[in-house]
């Protein structure tokens, strides 16, 4: 890739463990607490690109909902209009860091990168990371190298696409992994950027226009031994417009859940089968109760996007008032592998 013109790379804060305190009014609990500045203000060293701070929102990721994810993405899309920004990083929760940024990857239609970002330990730890994940997301967020790559989170020196990341440890530093889709880089000791591998960037989808309204309810209902369909029909009573099914192995069920899609289906929610299984492709194979069967009764399958993932897409297509028809191509696409040709050495 080419350099870009722009100048300086955007930091948006939003909150998390990055920005996060211990307060005695919350019985010493953790809260997000620090500005963008202050955030910015922890690194070491002063950041490999020039840094223009915007302070979104402030608070743990797991308080965030759909409206408030679109509203960050907008931020991103003005952010990345200004034609001296060389790409945008945004702090956020590691919670559902994979939800956030697969929206702004699902969203992205500009050549320069965003990259997410946030920390394990929080600000006011002995020894937080916080400060060396941001500046190692400004390197990556401002280098030609990820120029095209669309959104990206980097975390203990690794670099994966937003699709199909996900949170694998709740306390440890390497927090995230990527089963389906690999890495696509690191950076080395000194701080350089190395890329190893461009995935074919899928079709962007419109943001939905803000402010926002009020975003269509999508449940995600477990499978699990013996589970019956109380819950799926729970769903659809409570005006579920949408639910993702965390299915098993290669996304199964059993008769009484098959019984509920298709009561689901027919009372017109969209239901779409995942899996708890955390990588491989979801495909129907058996019958019995299993995926085929689910298939029949009107449920769409995933490909390799997990629950959280599934989740994002069934939410944004949903408010896009996408029809079921265009619903299930949008997951044959978005939910595709990957080529070999796709990955770059």
């Amino acid at each position: 890739m080419t350099d870009r013109a722009g100048t300086h790379v955007v930091l948006l804060a939003t909150g998390g463990t990055i920005s996060s305190r211990a307060r005695s009014a919350e019985g010493g609990a953790a809260v997000a607490a620090d500005a963008g500045a202050e955030v910015l203000g922890g690194l070491a060293t002063a950041p490999a690109y020039p840094v223009r701070v915007v302070d979104v929102a402030c608070e743990g990721s797991y308080l965030l909902t759909l409206v408030d994810m679109i509203a960050i993405c907008a931020q991103i899309k003005i952010a990345l209009a200004d034609p001296s920004v060389r790409g945008v990083v945004v702090t956020h929760g590691t919670d559902t860091m994979e939800e956030t940024a697969y929206l702004a990857d699902l969203t992205h239609d500009h050549v320069s990168p965003v990259v997410f970002t946030g920390a394990q330990k929080s600000a006011d730890a002995a020894d937080p990371d916080g400060p060396g994940n941001l500046a190692d997301a400004i390197a990556v967020a401002g280098s030609p190298a990820a120029a095209g790559l669309g959104v990206l989170i980097v975390f203990a020196g690794e670099i994966f696409p937003a699709r199909g990341v996900r949170k694998a440890q709740t306390f440890a530093l390497h927090a995230f992994t990527n089963p389906d889709f690999g890495s696509a880089g690191s950076l080395t000791a000194t701080g350089d950027v190395v890329i190893t591998r461009q995935d074919q960037r899928m079709p962007p989808l419109p943001l939905p226009p803000l402010p926002p309204r009020q975003a269509r309810r999508v449940d995600v209902v477990s499978a699990y031994p013996g589970a019956d369909g109380i819950l799926l029909q729970a769903s659809v009573a409570a005006g579920a417009s949408g639910i993702v099914l965390q299915a098993t192995g290669s996304g199964n069920g059993n008769p009484a859940l098959c019984v509920a899609v298709a009561a689901a289906a027919a009372a017109g929610t969209v239901v779409v089968t995942s899996t708890r299984v955390s990588a491989g492709p979801v495909i129907p194979v058996y019958g019995a109760g299993g995926g085929r069967d689910l298939v029949a009764a009107g449920a769409i399958p995933t490909g390799l996007l997990r629950p959280s993932q599934s989740l994002i897409l069934l939410s944004l297509l949903l408010q896009l008032d996408r029809n079921r028809d265009e619903i299930a191509a949008a997951f044959a696409l978005y939910g595709a592998a990957i080529t070999e040709s796709d990955q770059i050495c």
